[in-house]
């Protein structure tokens, strides 16, 4: 590994490459070559002083708790503020000063315990550990390793217990990781709400239930949200207190790794929702104050927390900050056999305004100066090159909201070294036109600018709605569309009401258009795909602890008597249309109509045409759409279709030939009949697909 990595280069060899494809990037060479600079060093200093990146992002073999072959336990921790460091458990009656630590270079300490005589373990599977810390006050604190990989909360407990996770046979993974997709279908997840029912859900439930509905609608990559440990449920996973333990509410750590396995046996790639821009400020079962100072993994004073998630915010800066996140990395994808990563929270890293109070125009000096933590994204460019060099195969997204330019280039070039961001712009545009317009007054040129409005040859997720829009406080796009009428009037034995005809049709259109048109992959979270009614919200004080809204009912999408299976079949039928195409893989699509006062946009990508009647009620006999290629063309995908719920006004039977007449700016059209409200998707049967 040290060998392979020192032939990086000490300067970005492919910056002139990413400054030709936009000379607005000119002015801040600088800032690409200082970046990159402090990425070089960091690595080659990882190389010279701890055997190389391989090595040091390994470290969670070494750190925490660990037994060796014949036995015997190691433990390693960085407590750089204690005074002295114990271990206490079941295994020594909780006695806190028997198990000393002794005390290393740069804050690290370190202890072994022989194997018993019998060669058993000293310390067993599924007993209680503690970190005892003898602060510089001389308090004793009890903590919870940062490296912990299963903590269990009873339920009489307020905090999470650390519990000796070394089982004597662990899972084996049977299948091998999926090969690494041109097309991402994601469906984002949680396992604790993936079930009709009012309790959290489990890993096996989410394997043996969940899992092949995701395949069956189509979906070949899954997303899962809340997976490191956190204390609070209602956090929805974003306030982490144990990095490396997979959350123990759903079950074992040996369960999320057959459930994954189950998944690659599927053709499923899996991904982790990973948040390293912040941590819980717990500090009994958390990373917060470990070693009895405000510092130790973040930064010290009002630097180190974020005002408005009242969070911990790590110093990227530090070397074992970096050991510590590299390694978690490293241990998900290892593991676990995770193929890759959502990073939340991007833009919080990237900024040390954190974007708090900060609307990004899209001028390119927002993006550069010391408004910029260059340390965090030095961090985000060693996570993303170590990943690339260890798991080629493996994908990283960022959830960045700010638009920083490169940010999905590679690291040669200067860039951040994400293979995909996501089009953030998407549903809030969505949100915006839903809430703020009549549907005569939807703006196309509007809607075809916030789809194809990205940075060229960089990667973009277009998503309708993700689990934000779900949330308490916001709306979904169908309960946007149709309101308080899910609740009456979503049987198919009460009368198709307006409001319910239109949202209908419009969530299927809206979904078609953003996955063929916003992005290179596409984003859905679970339960939307059918219009899920009501809201999303944990258990919490504020409404008496109910589950009620913390479930996804999935059976209302097998209930014949219910419109919700219209919903759930166009989206099933739209993944697999794109599955044969391939759209997403395809370069981005050829506008040619986005017409006002009709409300149609057409367009090309992937060898198919896509036409959208937005008109509320204008329907039109022979309308002339401009195409690239002549022949005959007929409907593969009809969002007025019975089984979706349409009104059944097309004939699939008909074929569309093409006439050799330019129509804006193609050099050949046809004639359609597009009903109002409908979206059509054409193939050419003269090119055999």
């Amino acid at each position: 590994m040290a060998a392979a990595t020192c032939t990086q280069s000490p300067q970005p060899v492919k910056l002139p490459q990413l400054l030709e494809r936009d000379p607005y990037l000119a002015p801040f060479e600088s800032d690409f070559q200082r970046r990159y600079s402090l990425f070089y060093n960091r690595l080659k200093n990882i190389e010279e002083s701890e055997g190389g990146l391989d090595k040091f992002s390994k470290s969670y073999k070494t750190f925490g708790v660990n037994q060796f072959v014949d036995g015997g336990i190691y433990c390693k921790e960085w407590a750089p503020g204690a005074e002295a460091v114990f271990l206490a458990g079941d295994f020594n009656g909780w006695n806190p000063f028997s198990h000393p630590y002794k005390k290393m270079e740069y804050g690290k300490w370190e202890l072994f315990i022989p194997p018993g005589q019998d060669g058993y373990p000293p310390v067993a599977h599924g007993s209680k550990l503690k970190v005892v810390i003898r602060a510089q006050n001389g308090e004793l604190l009890y903590r919870i390793s940062p490296w912990a990989r299963y903590v269990v909360r009873d339920e009489d407990k307020v905090n999470y217990d650390w519990v000796h996770w070394n089982p004597p046979e662990s899972y084996i993974h049977k299948h091998p990781s999926p090969k690494r997709l041109k097309s991402l279908r994601i469906y984002e997840s949680h396992v604790g709400i993936a079930s009709p029912e009012g309790k959290v859900a489990s890993y096996k439930n989410f394997t043996y239930n969940v899992l092949p509905r995701i395949k069956d609608l189509g979906y070949n990559c899954v997303q899962l949200m809340a997976i490191m440990e956190h204390a609070y449920y209602a956090s929805f996973g974003y306030q982490v207190t144990s990095f490396f333990a997979a959350s123990s509410r759903y079950g074992t750590p040996d369960d999320l790794k057959e459930m994954i396995d189950v998944a690659h046996s599927m053709g499923i790639t899996v991904l982790l929702d990973v948040v390293h821009s912040h941590a819980s400020k717990n500090s009994e079962d958390g990373l917060n104050k470990f070693d009895g100072t405000d510092s130790c993994f973040f930064h010290s004073g009002p630097k180190g927390t974020h005002q408005l998630w009242d969070s911990r915010l790590f110093d990227y800066a530090n070397w074992e900050v970096l050991r510590f996140l590299l390694s978690n990395l490293r241990m998900w994808i290892e593991d676990y056999r995770f193929d890759g990563f959502r990073f939340d929270g991007v833009t919080s890293m990237l900024y040390h305004h954190h974007g708090i109070g900060t609307g990004f125009s899209g001028d390119y000096n927002e993006y550069f100066g010391l408004q910029v933590d260059e340390d965090a994204l030095c961090y985000l460019m060693l996570a993303n090159h170590m990943i690339k060099f260890l798991h080629p195969e493996c994908i990283t997204i960022a959830e960045d909201v700010s638009g920083m330019p490169a940010l999905c280039r590679p690291v040669a070039e200067g860039g951040g070294g994400f293979d995909y961001r996501l089009a953030m712009a998407i549903p809030d545009k969505w949100i915006q036109i839903i809430k703020e317009l009549k549907d005569e007054d939807w703006n196309m040129g509007n809607i075809v600018h916030t789809l194809t409005n990205r940075r060229y040859e960089e990667k973009y997720i277009a998503y309708a709605e993700s689990h934000d829009q779900a949330l308490v406080g916001d709306k979904t796009l169908a309960f946007r569309l149709m309101d308080a009428e899910m609740y009456t009037n979503m049987s198919v034995l009460s009368p198709l009401t307006a409001v319910i005809d239109r949202g209908i049709q419009l969530h299927k259109m809206i979904r078609l258009i953003t996955h063929a048109l916003g992005g290179e992959s596409y984003l859905n979270f679970m339960g939307n795909e059918f219009g899920h009614p009501e809201w999303l919200d944990f258990p919490r004080k504020g409404n008496n602890e109910s589950y009620h809204y913390a479930r996804r009912q999935f059976n209302l999408t097998e209930d014949h008597l219910l419109r919700y299976r219209f919903l759930n079949a166009f989206d099933r039928d739209m993944n697999k249309l794109e599955e044969r195409f391939g759209w997403l893989a395809s370069p981005p699509a050829f506008v040619s109509e986005k017409h006002e006062s009709n409300k149609v946009i057409a367009f090309e990508r992937a060898g198919l045409i896509f036409i959208f009647n937005f008109h509320p009620y204008q329907s039109y006999v022979d309308y002339r759409v401009g195409i690239e290629t002549p022949g005959k063309y007929k409907i593969l995908l009809d969002s007025d279709a019975a089984e979706y719920g349409g009104h059944q006004r097309l004939d699939h039977s008909t074929e569309y030939f093409s006439e050799e007449y330019p129509h804006n700016y193609r050099p050949n059209s046809l004639m359609v009949y597009i009903p109002s409200r409908v979206a059509i998707v054409l193939q050419n049967m003269d090119i055999p697909k």
